[in-house]
């Protein structure tokens, strides 16, 4: 072969192994509409961020024996519409996948859970927000803004996306789940000054679910509720899960309970004997992952949903 030829052929190799390098780690399905958080990039941005990556190795624990993505080091935070098929007005909800503030949970916590939520027919966005290092607050506010902008920008687009701008609520795991009862108290203050017309929007929640929550009770402190996470009257209702035998403790799903309880905030706590963390709502023989049928049924409570939808999980009309 000649040298010109071997010269064109290494040059194709490196390219196409440049492609492959280049490949994001996660990305949503074709035919979804993602955002941009925010249009002139994150807030205290720094320059060259590592790329995202897949920080799953093989020897992880599997859920409900499936792998999962784990997502690291996500810089430039976006929004994903999951919408029901059909054009009428739907609620919406806002997920947090969870990751302890390090990364992301995107399929078990995320694309997984919004599946489920067409299924009810209820419009899904997926926030991949910040991390690692972007929470709990106040000792970031990073996860908490883009939280904040996610909600106002999903009110923005609430008509081009057939959601009801009064039925809009959140749903977190983990980390997530904290971060889902941090933008319940902190609504009412921006953390960064307004960029667009979205900001001018509110970002309380509708609702909120709450599933195996983290940072909301202070294991220092005897269990203590997090004196960071104030719930008010303002706060919107709140369906909470979470397993007794939690290595990450289930006084957070309780001290929670308790706090909305004094706030007279109307709240509905699941406690399960057994389930430990990170179970997402993949089905097995643990009664703790049933937690999505009672989930729908409290939509119907708060007259988020209308009864008689039809349907359970996976299959609602």
């Amino acid at each position: 072969m000649k040298r010109s030829a071997l010269i064109v052929c290494a040059a194709i190799v490196t390219s196409a192994a440049c492609t492959v390098a280049q490949k994001p780690a996660w990305q949503p399905a074709p035919g979804h509409i993602t955002l941009p958080l925010w249009p002139n990039g994150a807030l205290g941005a720094t320059p060259n961020p590592p790329a995202e990556i897949d920080t799953t190795k093989p020897t992880d624990n599997l859920i409900a024996g499936k792998p999962l993505v784990r997502l690291g080091n996500v810089s430039n935070p976006t929004l994903t519409l999951y919408a029901p098929k059909g054009g009428a007005t739907r609620p919406a909800v806002v997920v947090f996948p969870g990751g302890g503030y390090q990364i992301l949970a995107i399929d078990l916590e995320g694309t997984e859970v919004c599946d489920w939520l067409n299924s009810i027919k209820v419009a899904c966005v997926l926030v991949k927000y910040r991390v690692p290092n972007t929470g709990p607050y106040p000792k970031s506010v990073a996860a908490l803004q883009d939280a904040q902008r996610s909600l106002s920008m999903v009110r923005r687009h609430a008509a081009e996306w057939h959601i009801d701008p009064d039925r809009i609520g959140v749903l977190g795991f983990s980390a997530g789940a904290h971060l889902a009862a941090a933008l319940s108290t902190h609504f009412d203050k921006r953390l960064y000054d307004p960029i667009d017309s979205a900001d001018q929007l509110s970002c309380r929640p509708d609702f909120a679910f709450v599933i195996y929550p983290g940072y909301l009770a202070n294991a220092a402190e005897h269990m203590a509720p997090n004196a960071d996470i104030n719930p008010t009257d303002k706060t919107p209702p709140t369906f909470i899960v979470q397993a007794e035998n939690d290595p990450v403790h289930v006084e957070n799903a309780t001290a929670y309970f308790l706090q909305l309880k004094a706030a007279k905030v109307p709240a509905e706590l699941h406690i399960y004997a057994e389930g430990g963390h990170g179970y997402g709502l993949r089905r097995t023989e643990l009664p703790v992952t049933t937690w999505p049928d009672t989930a729908k049924i409290w939509l119907q409570t708060i007259k988020m949903l209308p009864h008689r939808l039809g349907g359970t999980r996976g299959a609602g009309n």
